[in-house]
């Protein structure tokens, strides 16, 4: 038996408008969740990579809760068509390929694998157009030994062996960040959209104002070694890739600390300057 839960009219919002992914991505099933608000959390997560369908097998506090929709923060569609079933035989029923994740070594013979190998084998599952799920067990106890032995594989996060317990939503999100990655490559594209480099002629303008002020201040020495140093100073600043703006913000930053020690110069020297003044005046001694 399953029943779709229906959004807790406390938390419906009249004008929400979500998009989401209509691509395949494998079914997220609890078994056993305890607090809603674990769920809520779960929820999110799922929000944030892309994942859509949400299973819970015998929630601890029924189904829904108000709670579970506080933690998602806004991330309610998993929430709003959340199934819930009684056992994980009826919840993985439809799906050709489940793995189980769990930290606990189990007396089965399964494949087991990392978080990054299962994703890639599930995506490669989607690609040839099967459903695909990843079974979580319970915050306490996690999953049930038989429970396990329903599934294909075992997915287990390396962590320290000192203390293996993750949370619920911790599980979900390395396996859903590593699913996601199986989707696209490279950080997103607002991400890596930026200003264009500054063209060759605006890099060398830089770097003969830089040199030249250096030069004033006795930076290139020994003199024998200022070829060298050049070469490393526009192999560092090239390397940074400046756009124009950039560029112009160097070159700004340069000139202010040239006219700032010009002007700690000109004290210097009006200060020698009054000094043997002041001890020309002074009258010879008989």
């Amino acid at each position: 038996m399953r029943a779709k839960a229906l959004r807790p009219a406390s938390q419906r919002t009249e004008n929400a408008q979500m998009t989401v992914s209509s691509a395949p991505a494998p079914t997220i099933i609890l078994s056993a969740p305890q607090l809603a608000e674990n769920i809520g959390a779960v929820a999110r997560v799922m929000a944030n990579f892309g994942l859509e369908e949400l299973r819970l097998v015998n929630p601890r506090d029924g189904w829904p809760q108000d709670r579970a929709w506080a933690s998602a923060s806004g991330a309610d569609w998993p929430l709003d068509g959340a199934k819930v079933f009684s056992s994980v035989a009826d919840a993985a029923a439809d799906l050709k390929v489940v793995f189980a994740t769990t930290a606990r070594p189990r007396e089965l013979q399964l494949p087991v694998m990392t978080p990054r190998e299962a994703a890639g084998e599930l995506a490669g599952r989607v690609a040839a157009g099967q459903k695909v799920g990843l079974l979580f067990g319970a915050e306490r106890a996690g999953l049930e030994t038989a429970d396990v032995a329903l599934c294909q594989a075992v997915v287990t996060v390396p962590v320290d062996p000192r203390f293996h317990s993750l949370n619920l939503a911790q599980a979900v999100a390395l396996t859903a960040y590593e699913w996601r990655l199986t989707q696209s490559a490279g950080p997103p594209p607002k991400f890596r959209d930026g200003p264009e480099p500054a063209d060759h002629a605006a890099m060398m303008g830089l770097y003969g104002h830089l040199e030249s002020e250096l030069d004033a201040a006795g930076f290139f020495h020994p003199p024998e070694k200022r070829p060298s140093m050049i070469q490393n100073l526009r192999s560092a600043l090239g390397r940074a890739s400046f756009s124009d703006q950039e560029v112009r913000t160097f070159r700004g930053v340069v000139t202010a600390l040239s006219r700032g020690r010009g002007r700690v110069l000109d004290k210097l020297a009006r200060q020698k300057a009054e000094r043997e003044a002041g001890g020309a005046a002074e009258p010879p001694e008989t």
